[in-house]
């Protein structure tokens, strides 16, 4: 998490989850969660929705910040076209969850033992992380009930970029903050520099690394010159005229969207 986004995240933190995936029902135990909300207030839990709006099935991964903030133990699976969503719990101790969400690509194998990916690898379950991910682009959050300019949230390219990210506020009130969409609809692997850029076992490119993520580079440059609302190099949120880090105090979740327009 970057210099900015750290100084707001402070100690200990929890979390559950709901997870609907669209014609399939509820997965069991879990209560069905309505596509629309009233805007958030105090006691009201934010909730986070994935949508795949890339042409592969997408496997939701997630990590937590070193302060006590409990990784999630079940997430998502998504078709191309599907969607879901998480439930993020703060209205119990200790009131706030800060981290990531991510997707993994090209996974295969069996849960709990040989499963892996090829983008985004966490671990060998398919449904929740066990390790740190490779690098990825990120969805970055902080839920913080506590905090009331809160919830904070960026898109991060700052280790890859993978897949195009947009972060955008559900059921934002006009006096809410900023609550502005961040990240980009746009495909950045064309504008990758050669030397960062991986391609699969087609010969497709699949990932583009960053090779230098605290300062600027030719990557950061390529990247944020078609993305400018997405961090590309981890002090970018101190430059002057930034657009890459943004809250919004009065709404009633997110929408997640990986892939292109």
């Amino acid at each position: 998490m970057h210099r900015f986004l750290t100084r707001l995240f402070v100690a200990a933190a929890a979390a559950a989850l709901t997870v609907v995936l669209p014609g399939a029902g509820p997965a069991t135990g879990a209560a069905v969660l309505p596509r629309t909300a009233p805007v958030a207030a105090a006691a009201v839990n934010h909730t986070v929705t994935f949508v795949n709006h890339s042409s592969q099935k997408l496997w939701i991964g997630s990590g937590v910040n070193a302060d006590g903030s409990k990784q999630f133990t079940r997430l998502p699976v998504l078709a191309p076209g599907q969607s879901a969503t998480v439930a993020i719990p703060e209205t119990a101790a200790p009131f706030h969850w800060r981290g990531k969400f991510f997707a993994r690509q090209g996974c295969g194998g069996a849960s709990g033992s040989t499963f892996h990916c090829r983008v985004g690898d966490c671990g060998p379950s398919a449904d929740h992380c066990t390790t740190g991910e490779q690098p990825v682009g990120l969805a970055e959050f902080n839920f913080d009930s506590k905090d009331g300019a809160a919830p904070w949230y960026d898109v991060s390219y700052v280790n890859a970029f993978s897949l195009p990210i947009t972060i955008t506020p559900v059921n934002a009130a006009p006096a809410g903050g900023g609550c502005e969409t961040r990240g980009c609809a746009t495909n950045l692997l064309p504008y990758c520099p050669p030397a960062d850029l991986t391609r699969g076992p087609d010969g497709k490119p699949v990932l583009c690394t960053n090779p230098s993520r605290d300062t600027p580079s030719d990557y950061s440059r390529a990247l944020s010159a078609k993305c400018p609302k997405a961090y590309t190099w981890s002090k970018q949120d101190q430059v002057p005229g930034n657009k890459v880090m943004q809250q919004c105090s009065r709404c009633s979740g997110f929408t997640v969207t990986f892939g292109p327009a």
